[in-house]
């Protein structure tokens, strides 16, 4: 079949290799001409574990191609994705300005029936206004084309983005139309053949159901830190807590652990724009409006526990940050907690050294002119010269240190682990303080 995504982000470029991966032929399309000029010349513009080679493969295979060309990209394919940003407004509603350029430059160039499938995030009703534009489009070049508007809203987490699409546990299509289903059975045919997975339903069931998951996941996670600050109250082992509770089929294990906060592109502005949606609709969702606020403080955990132990003042000291991302496998530093750390960090007048094995070019462009910061390109680097070490990205090299040496390096051997990494005997045995979340 042939594709063209709009948008060769995260979601864009993923979706789009992953396609040519199963035989189509996909031309993707984005403005930006650098981050093209870098596809074409063989290199990614983000990282995300298997992306890289993938992409080779499928562009020298033919199946896979990159374009600035409006024109060119609305003529080739007969399935159209939108999979452009829909950053937050001030007020925390989606930004749909790059959804609706994208449905208008469809509707200036399309000559035949296509199939245009909203992949990014986006609010419920979004659809109906992507349908509206291109009928808008269409009428003022005084033509009649059919066309059908699809709600396929991706579920990819980064760093495992690539598994997640090739091996879905459920594909969300919201369609209107019978024709445009077909279609995109056929598309979607490859990814399911163990099993069903797709599910069909209406369009704003489709647009919220994304945003439903991610919200129902982001308030596990602040339920557990909630918990995790309660337990260290009461002189109890969140790690216990989540283990007796995990154990419950109804529960389960999956995003029960407590840390520093999540961050990251979608969490943070979905929860946000899906408080806009139902404030916009008259209603109050009281339970997210929570999740966000018990966010927001979670991501100065760190710097409080960093405060009792070394005092408000911290001019004159050095701390050892591992972690940059928001999690482990991208280099992504959107609303990561680490940039909450830092500002609080330098404000008393910390000076930082960080490692992050992937976001430290990232770190550099958000950092650039800070004074304070130094990052280095080993671990173990970071603590030279250092009082103490905070955690806050769980990369696995971190899983299995040497204690040892750590405390041989710190000038106050103490570890704030914003991750809960370790079983706290192991590091205490080796000398060293150590305050996690919620831990003993």
């Amino acid at each position: 079949m042939k594709v063209t995504v709009i948008g060769a982000g995260y979601v864009g470029l993923v979706s789009g290799t992953c396609l040519a991966d199963v035989g189509n032929d996909v031309l993707c399309l984005d403005l930006d001409q650098e981050k093209i000029r870098i596809l074409q010349s063989g290199g990614i513009p983000i990282f995300e574990p298997g992306l890289e080679a993938m992409v080779r493969r499928n562009v020298a295979a033919g199946r896979l191609r990159f374009t600035t060309d409006v024109e060119e990209a609305v003529m080739h394919g007969l399935l159209q994705f939108i999979a452009v940003g829909t950053p937050p407004d001030e007020d925390g509603a989606a930004d749909l300005q790059y959804v609706v350029a994208a449905a208008m430059n469809v509707g200036r160039f399309m000559t035949e029936y296509k199939v245009v499938v909203d992949k990014s995030t986006v609010p419920v009703g979004t659809a109906d206004a992507v349908h509206a534009v291109l009928a808008e489009q269409l009428a003022v070049r005084g033509v009649s084309i059919d066309y059908s508007v699809v709600s396929n809203p991706e579920f990819l987490k980064e760093g495992a983005a690539v598994e997640d699409f090739m091996k879905p546990d459920r594909i969300v299509v919201g369609a209107q139309d019978s024709r445009a289903v077909d279609v995109m059975r056929e598309l979607y045919a490859p990814f399911q053949r163990n099993h069903e997975r797709l599910l069909v339903m209406d369009v704003k069931s489709a647009e919220l159901t994304k945003y439903a998951a991610n919200a129902m996941l982001a308030t596990r996670i602040s339920f557990m830190n909630e918990l995790a600050n309660l337990a260290e109250s009461l002189g109890a082992d969140i790690e216990l807590v989540r283990k007796g509770i995990g154990s419950d089929p109804r529960i389960g294990f999956d995003f029960l652990y407590p840390g520093a906060g999540y961050g990251g592109s979608c969490f943070p502005k979905d929860v946000q724009a899906l408080i806009r949606t139902a404030h916009a609709a008259g209603h109050q969702l009281k339970v997210l409006r929570a999740v966000e606020e018990a966010n927001t403080a979670q991501k100065s955990v760190l710097t409080q526990k960093i405060v009792k132990r070394l005092g408000a003042d911290l001019s004159g000291k050095t701390i050892a940050l591992w972690g940059l991302a928001f999690k482990p496998n991208t280099d992504d530093m959107r609303a990561a907690p680490s940039r909450v750390l830092i500002a609080d960090l330098l404000a008393r007048g910390a000076r930082i050294r960080a490692y992050d094995p992937v976001a430290a070019d990232e770190a550099r462009r958000i950092f650039a002119g800070e004074a304070g910061i130094d990052l280095v390109s080993k671990p173990m680097e970071a603590l030279r010269g250092a009082d103490v070490l905070a955690i806050v990205t769980e990369w696995k090299e971190f899983r299995a240190p040497d204690f040892a040496a750590i405390r041989s390096l710190l000038k106050t051997p103490v570890i704030f682990d914003g991750r809960n990494l370790y079983d706290p005997a192991v590091p205490r045995r080796a000398g060293l303080e150590y305050f996690a979340i919620g831990r003993l």
